[in-house]
């Protein structure tokens, strides 16, 4: 690859890799909120954080397909100490307190905030083994289908990636504090809204890889690995 084409694929690379860590953070962040979404046919009882969080899988498979395991898993590695750190700032900001007149004050601080630690380690126990197992399976497709069926291996890494990631962050959340009934809808809600997004979002996959593969002149099944 010629250098300004390479410099243009790392600068892309960040970009993607940014736009991860940003969705994986936020995610996070609003996850003590739960909403209702109403797709029509069904209304979802879900975090806020599932909203966003398609978005990392969705990177995740741009970052397969085009850039190969290797790069993939160390932006994966990489949301996870973004996350530890995010959760050292919070733990900060609770260490002094609130001023008078201040918009947020302590209490309101820890209503948003105090569970956050046991949010973010059952996310990132979570995220940690469901991001593993997208990868791993998505390359697992890929190299068996010898790169065609990119829908496929796009919907197949992710049905079983979220599964374990919704299963793992709901159990270690609500263990304890809500009935097995409420759990077990909890998974089946976030599971199947999940599923939904990453079939929606197959159309957005395949017209990233179409440009970027146009974009550095890249013949399918063909990885930018250096």
């Amino acid at each position: 690859m010629k250098p300004g084409k390479k410099r243009q694929a790392d600068f892309f690379f960040l970009i993607l890799a940014a736009l991860f860590v940003a969705a994986l953070v936020t995610t996070n962040l609003i996850a003590n909120k739960f909403v209702t979404v109403d797709l029509g046919f069904n209304v979802f009882k879900i975090s806020a954080g599932v909203l966003p969080y398609p978005a990392t899988f969705l990177i995740t498979d741009i970052l397969s397909e085009i850039y190969g395991k290797k790069k993939t898993q160390a932006v994966v590695f990489s949301g996870f100490f973004a996350s530890i750190f995010v959760l050292g700032i919070l733990w900060l900001g609770n260490q002094f307190p609130s001023i008078a007149g201040s918009p947020v004050n302590d209490e309101q601080y820890a209503t948003v905030f105090s569970n956050s630690w046991r949010v973010i380690l059952s996310s990132m126990i979570a995220y940690l083994a469901a991001q593993f197992v997208d990868v791993r399976i998505y390359h697992f497709w890929k190299k068996l289908t010898n790169g065609r069926f990119l829908w496929l291996r796009n919907n197949g890494s992710t049905i079983v990636s979220q599964l374990t990631d919704t299963t793992l962050v709901v159990l270690v959340l609500f263990v304890g504090v809500k009935s097995f009934d409420n759990i077990f809808l909890l998974i089946l809600d976030g599971w199947f809204f999940k599923v939904i997004m990453a079939a929606l979002d197959t159309p957005l996959l395949y017209a990233a890889v179409y440009f970027i593969q146009r974009q550095f002149g890249l013949e399918r099944n063909q990885e930018i690995l250096d």
